[in-house]
């Protein structure tokens, strides 16, 4: 009887006969593999890259916006504009829904001075717990806190570009700037948060919403002493929107008189509904872009069976010289099987480890580098998927033609040139 050794022996010379067939056939195997791995980590990257972006803004938020109300629902004539206020603010933190409200009133005409240079940014007014529901890593110093906005105190906040124009790397925490001649004392600066080209988010500079309110509300005929540009929530369940928005718009109408079903008089945006349509865009992307990877290996599989069937018909009188001399039907099933299963898994590992090395070079170079989009990573779902069809496409390619070559009569097989 033969043994396991030489039964792979005998494979180990069968492919090393027919080197460049058998390098071309594990290459198939190999780039099927690859395909598969690299396109759904293309998916996953675009995904984690627009979550990252997201999570920029900050997590489970709606940010609602100064609005008009149309005099006809879905009809944008007559148009009546209002404005949320502080009112508005603490009318939304009564309920139950919401587990955290914030505020901000922006103006981006003022203008800022240091002893060193100045600057036109974007001064935002804004609560203590502004910090916390939006992102707004502090690099320096603290952000604001009760007592400013309780005493209305003159404090300000950099962002990371706001500092750098203002003190082109000097210590900033403690020194003054003024803000349309008025001077404030900077408590701290934030770390940077935008990324690309696009810094408008580090140019901002916070103060005390009602410093802001006091010293620089918003101008304008009918407008209120405490109106604001933007109240922004998050609901008590997380990820649970649609029972947060309806209370909120009924609040907001009944102070401002309309009818809260009048959605277009609400200008909003939340990070919920955008996160879970992105969420279907990518898994909808990553079947996609899985199915065609795995359609890719599949071909080369089927490469895999015809070179195989090959090789049974180019060895028939090989075989039945095998079975003359009295090899077994299970042995030379096992030789076949063996061999196309080999050539599967030696090609599969090879992929894999092609396209890990691949995807770690796009990581280190393109980290960072693309907004929006973060370099495709080898996700565990997807080489466990293409393990799944390396092991059913060896078994195919191995056991089909295996179980030809077992079934051949030695006596015919003799007989064949």
């Amino acid at each position: 009887m033969q043994s396991f050794s030489d039964t792979l022996g005998q494979v180990f010379r069968a492919i090393s006969a027919n080197k460049l067939r058998s390098f071309l056939t594990m290459f198939g195997i190999a780039w099927g593999v690859g395909s598969l791995l690299v396109l759904v980590g293309l998916g996953e990257g675009f995904r984690s890259g627009q979550r990252r972006q997201l999570s920029r803004l900050g997590n489970d938020l709606v940010m609602m916006w100064n609005g008009t109300i149309p005099a006809v629902a879905n009809q944008h004539t007559g148009m009546r504009p209002y404005q949320l206020t502080l009112g508005d603010a603490e009318a939304l933190r009564k309920l139950p829904e919401l587990r955290a409200v914030t505020v901000e009133l922006g103006r981006s005409d003022l203008y800022e001075v240091s002893q060193w240079n100045n600057t036109s940014s974007r001064v935002l007014g804004v609560d203590q717990n502004y910090a916390e529901i939006r992102f707004i890593p502090m690099d320096r110093g603290r952000f604001i806190d009760q007592q400013d906005i309780d005493q209305r105190r003159r404090v300000a906040v950099l962002g990371s570009k706001a500092a750098t124009l203002l003190f082109s790397g000097r210590p900033m925490v403690g020194e003054t700037i003024l803000i349309n001649g008025t001077a404030f004392t900077v408590v701290g600066s934030v770390d940077k948060i935008s990324r690309g080209n696009n810094d408008f988010d580090d140019q901002k500079i916070y103060i005390p919403v009602t410093t802001m309110i006091q010293l620089f509300p918003l101008k304008g005929d009918n407008i209120a002493q405490d109106a604001l540009t933007s109240i922004q929530y998050q609901p008590t369940v997380r990820g649970e929107i649609t029972g947060a928005k309806a209370a909120v718009h009924r609040v907001i109408a009944e102070r401002h008189g309309f009818d809260p079903n009048m959605t277009d008089a609400f200008e909003e945006f939340d990070t919920i509904t955008e996160e879970k349509l992105v969420g279907v865009i990518f898994t909808v992307m990553d079947i996609f872009l899985g199915g065609v990877g795995v359609v890719t290996l599949g071909l080369g599989a089927v490469g895999i069976i015809n070179i195989m069937l090959v090789s049974v018909t180019e060895r028939t009188r090989e075989i039945g010289i095998m079975k003359a001399l009295g090899a077994t039907r299970r042995s030379i099933l096992s030789q076949f099987f063996l061999e196309g299963l080999l050539l599967t898994s030696i090609s599969g590992v090879i992929g894999v480890a092609v396209s890990a090395g691949f995807m770690g070079l796009l990581q280190h170079f393109l980290t960072g580098k693309m907004p929006g989009f973060d370099p495709p990573r080898l996700v565990p779902w997807s080489v466990a998927l293409a393990l799944g069809s390396l092991i059913l496409s060896g078994i195919v390619a191995g056991l089909y033609p295996a179980s030809k070559a077992a079934d051949l009569d030695p006596i015919e097989a003799l007989r064949r040139e």
